[in-house]
């Protein structure tokens, strides 16, 4: 994930700063619980295609 855009990349819902999880290669909003994929490259920053995070996940 280039740093630069994850710099200027937020929360679609909230606007909070989104931190990026290599391993499963997608962005995670804390303020919401949700996971954005990365795919080809791209994150996929639409809500209605997010993960949302059980409250058992550690961010």
């Amino acid at each position: 994930m280039d740093t630069k855009l994850l710099d200027i990349l937020v929360c679609p819902l909230c606007k909070s700063p989104l931190i990026y999880r290599k391993p499963a290669n997608e962005l995670i909003c804390k303020a919401d619980r949700l996971a954005f994929a990365i795919k080809d490259g791209i994150p996929v920053m639409m809500d209605d295609q997010a993960r949302r995070l059980p409250d058992e996940e550690e961010i």
